[in-house]
């Protein structure tokens, strides 16, 4: 059976990691655990945020879409104003998207 030498300045390799206690694990442990819950609490004030505009944006549009459905055997629609009508939809449109 062969002896083997090891030079461990010519091949020291401490694999990346280092010992440490229980209490500096236990404070990182709850330092992380603090930071997942910040960052739960602001992803359910966006989630909530970005629901109540999607059921804003429903709400506008539908009544749009329902009308339009109406009367589908008849060829043209009678839209007076349309242009006038259609820049205020799309001002509230643009209102409850970029309203942060």
């Amino acid at each position: 059976m062969s002896k083997f030498t090891i030079d461990l300045e010519d091949s020291y390799d401490d694999f990346g990691f280092s010992a440490v206690s229980e209490d500096d694990l236990k404070s990182l442990e709850r330092e992380l655990q603090q930071k997942v819950q910040e960052k739960e609490q602001e992803l359910s004030l966006t989630s909530k945020e970005y629901k109540d505009k999607l059921e804003s944006l429903y709400k506008l549009i539908m009544p749009l879409l329902l009308n339009l459905a109406k009367d589908d055997d008849k060829e043209y629609i009678f839209w007076p104003e349309r242009s006038k009508k259609m820049k205020a939809f799309i001002d509230k449109v643009n209102k409850i998207v970029e309203n942060d």
